[in-house]
Order: C-alpha cells, then sequence, then structure tokens
C-alpha cells in the first residue's frame, strides 16, 4: 500500500518523537498530529520536580518550538480531542464529527491520573499534564501543610518539592516503605530514610478509608487514624487513555493495562500502532508483556513505531531507563529486577551511593543505582550484551563493568 498519510493521536513526547522519526525516515506524505491539550508536546517529568519549584516555567518544558513543526510540514491540530478510531474507514473520528483520514495510525494518547471516586474538590489534586502542575504549584505556594496519596514516583518528587519550598509535607502509603514495589524492601527503606532526612513525615502501611474535602481543607481518615492538611495530592497510579478504541476492533490488556501490541509496536487492528505509556507490549528481551510509564521509553518506542509504519520491520527491544530526582539524589533504573535469581549490590548502600544488579543465569537483567549514574551505563551494555558475569566482578568496584561487557559477551 502507498503511504500517503500518516496520523498520530496524543500530544506527549512520543507524538513528538514519532513526527520527527518520519520525516527522517523521508516520509514526504503528510503527517498529522491531533492532541486534546492546547499547547505543542512538552516534558512531563519536571512537572513533579523543578517546575513545581519555580526553576524551570512552562515556556521551556516544550520539546520543540512551533516552527519545528511548520519546517516539517506537521499539521499539528491542538485543543483537538479523538472520540473514536474507525479502523474499518481507516479515519479518526473527532468530537465534533469530522473525520481525518490515515493510510497509517499511531496512538500515544498516553493515561489520565487514577482518581479517587466521589471526591472533587480545588483542594484535592493530581497531576499529570501542564494544568494539573501549574494548578499543584499554585496551591504549594500558599505554604499550607499537604498530604501526598502515594509513594511511588510522582508522590516521592512531589513530596521532595514542596519540602524545598518549605511546605509541611505527610506521605501516605499502603506499601511499607516508598517505591517498595519498584525497588524492593531495602532500597525502599533507604528512600524511606532520605524523606525522614528532609521533614516528610511518612505514615506507611495505612489504607485510605474516606477523605472529605472542603474550603477549609482536607480529612484524610485511614484504619490507623485521621490526618489534616490544606491540600491532598493524590499519586496512586495512571490508567492508560483507551477510550477512543473499541473492544473487539483493537485488543485490550486486562492484566497491564492498555493497547495489545506485538514487538513491532502494531495492534491488533491493520495499519494502527501504538506506543508510550499506552501501549502493552510484547518485549521480544523478556519474553512476555510490559506496559512502562517513561519519557526515554515513549521517546524511543514512538521513533521506531514511526519506522514500521512506513514499512520497516524493526523490533522494539529496549530495556527500559527511568530516573527520578529527589533532593540532591539522582535515582536511576534500567532493565528488568523481577523474575531474577541474584541480586548483588555495588558500593555502599551506608553512604546512600550504591547500584544493584539483578541477575539471571548470571546475566545482568536490570539495575537501579542511587547517585551513580555511570553503573546504569554499563548495566546497559551488560544487558545488551547479555554477558556471563559472577556477582564477585559485579561487587568489586576495581572490576571496569564496561569492559566486562566487551570482553565477556561472547564467552
Amino acid at each position: 500500500m502507498t503511504m500517503s498519510r500518516c496520523v498520530i493521536v496524543g500530544g506527549g513526547p512520543a507524538a513528538a518523537s514519532a513526527a520527527g522519526a518520519l520525516r527522517a525516515a523521508g516520509f514526504d506524505g503528510s503527517v498529522t498530529i491531533v492532541s486534546a491539550e492546547d499547547v505543542p508536546p512538552y516534558e512531563r517529568p519536571p512537572l513533579s520536580k523543578d517546575f513545581l519549584t519555580g526553576a524551570t516555567g512552562a515556556g521551556e518544558l516544550q520539546l520543540h518550538p512551533r516552527d519545528w513543526y511548520t519546517d516539517l510540514g506537521v499539521d499539528l491540530r491542538l485543543g483537538t480531542r479523538v472520540a473514536a478510531v474507525d479502523t474499518a474507514a481507516h479515519a479518526l473520528v473527532l468530537t465534533g464529527g469530522e473525520r481525518i483520514g490515515y493510510d497509517s495510525a499511531l496512538i500515544a494518547t498516553g493515561g489520565t491520573a487514577r482518581r479517587l471516586p466521589g471526591v472533587d474538590h480545588d483542594r484535592v489534586r493530581y497531576l499529570r499534564d501542564l494544568a494539573d502542575a501549574g494548578a499543584l504549584a499554585k496551591r504549594l505556594a500558599t505554604g499550607e501543610p499537604v498530604i501526598v496519596l502515594g509513594g511511588g514516583f510522582i508522590g516521592c518528587e512531589v513530596a521532595a518539592s514542596a519540602r524545598k519550598l518549605g511546605v509541611d509535607v505527610t506521605m501516605l502509603e499502603m506499601a511499607d516503605h516508598p517505591l517498595q514495589r519498584v525497588v524492593g524492601d531495602e532500597v525502599g527503606r533507604i528512600v524511606a530514610g532520605i524523606h525522614r532526612d528532609h521533614g516528610v513525615k511518612l505514615r506507611m502501611g495505612e489504607t485510605v478509608q474516606s477523605v472529605h474535602a472542603g474550603d477549609d481543607g482536607v480529612l484524610v481518615t485511614t484504619d490507623r487514624g485521621r490526618l489534616e492538611g490544606a491540600t491532598l495530592v493524590v499519586a496512586i497510579g495512571l490508567v492508560p487513555s483507551t477510550g477512543l478504541v473499541a473492544r473487539g476492533e483493537v485488543a485490550l490488556d486486562d492484566v497491564n493495562g492498555g493497547i495489545v501490541v506485538d514487538g513491532y509496536c502494531r495492534t491488533s487492528a491493520p495499519e494502527v500502532y501504538a506506543a508510550g505509556d499506552v501501549a502493552s507490549h510484547e518485549h521480544p528481551r523478556y519474553g512476555r508483556r510490559i506496559r512502562v510509564e517513561h519519557h526515554d521509553n515513549a521517546i524511543r518506542q514512538a521513533a521506531v513505531a514511526a519506522r514500521n509504519m512506513l514499512g520497516a520491520q524493526e523490533l522494539y527491544e529496549d530495556p527500559h531507563w527511568f530516573w527520578s530526582d529527589q533532593y540532591e539524589h539522582s535515582l536511576q533504573a534500567i532493565g528488568r529486577g523481577d523474575d531474577c535469581d541474584r541480586t548483588v549490590v555495588r558500593g555502599s548502600p551506608a553512604d546512600r551511593r550504591f547500584s544493584v544488579f539483578s541477575l539471571s543465569g548470571g546475566r545482568v537483567r536490570g539495575v537501579f543505582a542511587l547517585d551513580r549514574g555511570a553503573d546504569i551505563l554499563a548495566g546497559k551494555r551488560l544487558i545488551r550484551s547479555a554477558a556471563l558475569v559472577t556477582p564477585e566482578q559485579l561487587a568489586d568496584e576495581s572490576v571496569n563493568l564496561k569492559r566486562l561487557a566487551v570482553d565477556r559477551s561472547h564467552r
């Protein structure tokens, strides 16, 4: 089929990446980005960090200036909502009834913040987009006490940003430690210590029973008592935005959430692809389906999807990298630490400067690092090379990990 029309649904980094990749691959047909947001695609990671503290302004978040889209001949349709993807007719159906035809389409709609049912008040805030961040920044600027519900990355980053502003912060989390589901007990305990050292009051292992918000503040009742604050920040996860595709026409993942795609980012519908937070991807490196909610993944996966829209047969097998800045610390991870049979620590957990390598069958599958970015770079090489290594080599800081990946990759 001759390709002359590519459409991209979504206004995040995946959309911008895909548009750039289409042009870089030599595609000279029409490229249209349809985004519900009123601003061009922008960086989302700073929303919970520098943007909240005022160190970064909204204009600095843009991935590209508007002229970039014009120069590439990309039709940027902002403030425009897609009601449905008509896979049979190869067309997007907009909420006003307009239809945009396509030869190939990429769904990069991301997700929305998971919300508390029955609670709708200005003092209860979420953080997903620029509008959310702007509203939350205004609440933090009052200096009044904040309750953060959720000890994942967004919750931890918001807590750190609020403390930088001198705001009193209490974090509520069902798990025993912040980030426990991602980094495990030991590292979660260290992350908890970092937040306590910066003045965050941690209430771990508590289950919220009710939330009442009014003009005077917020009252949260848990299984262990009550807590009052001026603002409640809800950071309890993301819901993939799959509503514009019909179940049955496009396969959805009932376990991980999101739209099912294969190793080439193809959905079950002809000429429809998906990438980023919304895509549940059959990952060739891990042999199972994975949905990843990280900035770097959105950019890389969308670029691969775009090239495949033009007829390439490129597997997306990136090991996934993400980072989180909290106070003076940088937390990074690459690959996957689950389904592994051994972990090895390199560095000093007591000094809060260490890495944890996850191995399966003597090969590195994932690395978590606290203030050791070089270990992440070396870990990426080890993962890609599938080099056989020993726990002793990984723990020995005199061993050059990058050279280890090269020297042992073919043994």
